[in-house]
């Protein structure tokens, strides 16, 4: 036996009644917002994620690359922003519109350790907001984050915002922030070292619990912020006021990609047993990723949820009960001929748009039932010789336990009065 490959998974018939309610969501949320799908690889060359200015463990550590026959550098995506980013700028979509509203949905990749809620094939749906710069535009964005959240009917779910401020704002807290962690550096995790050196930030997202301790009593990025940044950051605030999006402030908060400046935010839920799975979401605006892409100097917003976990949260919740699957008729034959005369009739119901099922395999009448009460056949269609000779069916009501013996002629109008 073949296993499948270690960090993903089956999505099986009986599941995916949950990822079909996910699915008509996320249509209903973006046709209320104005958001447009844009769908790309899922391959990109490498320099779309192996930038200089991104060192996030994500793109470090955890993408899959290969060589191409073309000995063309080639990684999975990751993520989504940044394959949408190049389509933007490789298409000049920027030529259309001076803003761009866009999701996305589909498979990312991953190395890293695969647990609840994680894995090294995942989905995201995610969207980006691209070409303007506007505190109103992300408060809409964090807007319809709750009422994504709200329609999915999740309880326990909290905005959580902060704000890392422009490029001013950044390195004066950097500075601040390295000049608190140097006395700390051999205390720090080995993963925090590394990040030390090349991306401090970094260190205030480690789930060390030794680092969280040497980081509780660290500068926080809303102290260092310019008086722009504060301005944007009340601005963003005061909208979400106005739209009545609840929401904590997070001085802590820093999002995983180094792209992202100004206000960041996650989509956190207080869910039992969902363990580290309870981040649902997350995003924040980017300004230099357009131009880093060869496209010209211009700010975004985005945010990507992961599908598996806002599963795992609709599943928690009992919100998605599993369908019962229900068709109109079963087809029983018990010989060859009467078979091709419950062909005739399987082909005339379903052309008619009735749901209906025959018996494909030579089984007993005993077999052919049981096959039928378990779809939850409304009503059986019984063949017979007699009723190959008159060109009649056995019509019966599954639940009523009342069968009739028709003509052919009259089994379209009698089967829609038994289903009804």
């Amino acid at each position: 036996m073949i296993n499948k490959v270690k960090g993903t998974y089956d999505v099986l018939p009986n599941e995916l009644g949950k990822w079909y309610f996910l699915e008509q969501k996320i249509k209903e949320i973006t046709k209320k917002y104005h958001y447009y799908e844009l769908r790309t690889p899922i391959m990109e060359y490498s320099n779309v994620f192996h930038r200089e200015t991104e060192l996030s463990d994500m793109v470090t550590k955890e993408t899959y690359n290969f060589v191409d026959k073309g000995n063309r550098d080639v990684t999975l995506r990751p993520e989504g922003t940044a394959g949408i980013i190049r389509s933007y700028v490789e298409n000049k979509l920027y030529v259309a519109s001076d803003l761009l509203k866009v999701y996305y949905v589909g498979p990312m990749f991953r190395y890293e350790r695969p647990q609840k809620g994680r894995y090294r094939q995942f989905n995201q749906f995610g969207l980006e907001a691209i070409g303007s710069k506007s505190s109103l535009l992300d408060a809409e964005l964090i807007k319809l984050s709750n009422d994504f959240i709200e329609s999915l009917g999740l309880e326990n779910v909290t905005i959580q915002i902060n704000s890392i401020g422009d490029s001013d704002s950044r390195t004066n807290y950097l500075n601040a922030l390295v000049s608190y962690l140097t006395p700390f550096y051999e205390e720090l995790s080995n993963d925090s070292k590394e990040r030390f050196k090349n991306n401090p930030l970094r260190i205030l997202d480690s789930k060390d619990l030794n680092d969280q301790k040497i980081i509780e009593n660290a500068p926080k990025p809303i102290d260092y912020l310019s008086s722009y940044s504060k301005k944007y950051l009340d601005d963003v605030l005061k909208y979400l006021e106005i739209f009545n999006v609840k929401y904590n402030l997070n001085n802590k908060l820093v999002r995983g990609l180094d792209y992202y400046s100004e206000v960041v935010f996650e989509v956190l839920a207080d869910i039992k047993g969902l363990g580290n799975g309870n981040v649902l979401g997350g995003g924040g605006r980017y300004e230099n990723l357009v131009s880093e892409l060869g496209g010209p100097q211009t700010s975004a917003i985005g945010i990507a949820f992961g599908i598996e976990r806002l599963l795992l949260a609709i599943e928690h919740q009992e919100i998605v009960k599993e369908e019962v699957s229900e068709i109109d008729s079963f087809i029983i034959t018990f010989s060859e001929n009467e078979k091709l005369y419950g062909a005739k009739i399987f082909n005339l119901l379903r052309d008619k748009g009735f749901n209906v099922d025959i018996e494909f395999n030579n089984k007993n009448f005993k077999q052919q039932l049981k096959k039928a009460l378990a779809k939850n056949s409304k009503t059986l269609i019984i063949i017979g010789e007699n009723e190959l000779k008159n060109e009649t069916v056995t019509l019966k009501n599954t639940r009523t336990e009342i069968q009739t013996e028709i003509k052919l002629k009259d089994l379209i109008t009698n089967l829609e009065k038994e289903i009804k």
